[in-house]
Order: structure tokens, then sequence, then C-alpha cells
């Protein structure tokens, strides 16, 4: 695979924090000759894969990690899509059978990243009426292939491990637009700690996503709760509806009905 832009940064980015141990944000950036915030992704993806720690306006280098001595695409992400895509395929296929059902002709959808709701799309009948608004490649893809689908797309920054686009104009974008139900996914489900994702760069489009929808359903096969992941974006109350398959303990079944949500089982 060619060595991207981003990885070159990336690089960069390591062999600076290994020479000064930490830096700023700022003198990163003009290091590299990028923006602030071209600096704060790449340093994302380099916290993900423990090699740095992010503090209050910097970054630490991590000497406990066995770091590589070049970064590359598969080191870092501790979540990959296509890997995810494999597990517990029969859940997520009834999961999101189910979901398909609760849509009705010319409905406005927003669908979140993820591979339970890549299900989802697939089994929406082709040829009914919507309007989906996303941000994921892998959702983009299945909507193509629908007839009388009127697609808003959310671009921005693409991060292959997710296969999903984030940027500040495709959050502003979802935020101008209204839904009347959204689709979300979770990496991790917890009563007290709430909904919560692997990267934190996806947040900013979930929470717009909530603010913009009537009807906000979520999508999780059993094994997610009591999961905790780092990035929190919502409380379980956030949601009218949960979806999930037949794995979800009594415990948990009694927490999200007592919250006044409604459990669908498959």
């Amino acid at each position: 695979m060619a060595v991207t832009k981003q990885n070159k940064r990336v690089n960069s980015l390591l062999h600076l924090l290994k020479q000064n141990n930490a830096s700023s944000i700022k003198e990163l950036a003009d290091a590299l000759k990028v923006s602030e915030m071209t600096v704060r992704r790449d340093v994302q993806i380099l916290a993900e894969s423990g090699l740095v720690r992010i503090i209050h306006g910097g970054v630490i280098y991590n000497p406990g990690k066995l770091n590589p001595e070049v970064f590359n695409e598969k080191s870092a992400p501790l979540y990959h899509l296509l890997q995810e895509e494999t597990k517990r395929v029969d859940e997520k296929r009834l999961i999101g059978e189910k979901a398909a059902q609760l849509i009705k002709p010319n409905d406005i959808i927003i669908i979140d990243s993820g591979s339970t709701t890549d299900y989802l799309v697939k089994n929406i009948p082709p040829d009914m009426p919507l309007t989906v608004i996303c941000w994921a490649t892998n959702i983009l893809a299945e909507a193509q292939k629908k007839q009388n689908w009127r697609i808003i797309f959310a671009g921005g920054y693409y991060h292959e491990n997710t296969m999903m686009c984030e940027s500040e104009e495709g959050v502003e974008l979802i935020k101008k637009n209204r839904a009347n139900k959204a689709f979300f996914a979770a990496g991790g489900v917890h009563p007290r700690l709430g909904v919560t994702n692997t990267n934190q760069y996806a947040v900013s489009m979930k929470r717009a996503s909530i603010t913009a929808s009537l009807e906000r359903i979520l999508l999780v096969d059993s094994s997610k709760f009591g999961d905790i992941r780092p990035a929190y974006y919502a409380e379980l109350e956030d949601f009218h509806a949960i979806i999930t398959d037949r794995g979800i303990t009594e415990d948990y079944r009694k927490v999200i009905t007592s919250l006044g949500i409604e459990l669908i089982v498959v």
C-alpha cells in the first residue's frame, strides 16, 4: 500500500515526540507547517494506538509502549469496520432486518456509521422513497443502489478504519437538516457511563444527529451491554428504542425498560 500524506505526517509527529518527549499542539503544527486541527487529528491516531498521551494543550510521548519505528494505517486503529463486520453476523443481520421494518415511505432518516447499521441499509426495500442522511462510505455505497432515495452525505476527513467522514462542515450540514428517525450504532452501552464508541472523532457527528432527529433508535448486539469505550456520546435516555438480540441479560432488560425505553429483542 502506498504511503499516504497522512502517514508521512504521523511518522514525522512520532519522531518529533520521541526527540522532545513532549510538545504543544502549536509547536507540532509550526514544525510540520500544517494547521493545529490537522495535528489534533493525526495525534488522535497515535493516541488510539497507545503511542502518545494527550494532555491539556499538548502531547506526551509514551515510552512504556513498544513503539514501531514507522507508523502505518494497520498499526493504529483499535477498531476496524471490516473486522467488526465478521463478528456476530447473524445477530447484526436480524437487528438490521427489524430496524428496516420501522421505516415508512417518505421518511427522513439518519444512519450512523457502523457494521450493524450496514445491515439496516441492506434490508430497506430498494424502491421505498426516502431521504437519507449519512457520513460513512459503506452506508453510502449501499444507499446508491436504491432507486428512490434522496441522499445527503456529510463528507469531510476520511477515516479508513471506520469508513466514515467527519468535519465541522459535516456537523453543520446535519444540524441544518431534520429527520423523523435516526439509527445509531455503539461500541459500548453502560447504565451509568452511557453509550460510547471507540473514536473521539465520531462523537460530534453522532451528537449532531441526536439533536436533529425526532425518534432515535440504537442498534446494538448484546455483547455491547456492559462494555465501555473511551468516546462518550449519549445517555441511554437519549434513545426511544433499542434493538438487540436474545443474548441480552435480564438485568439489562430491566434497566432499559425502567427508563421507559422500548426494547425490541430479535
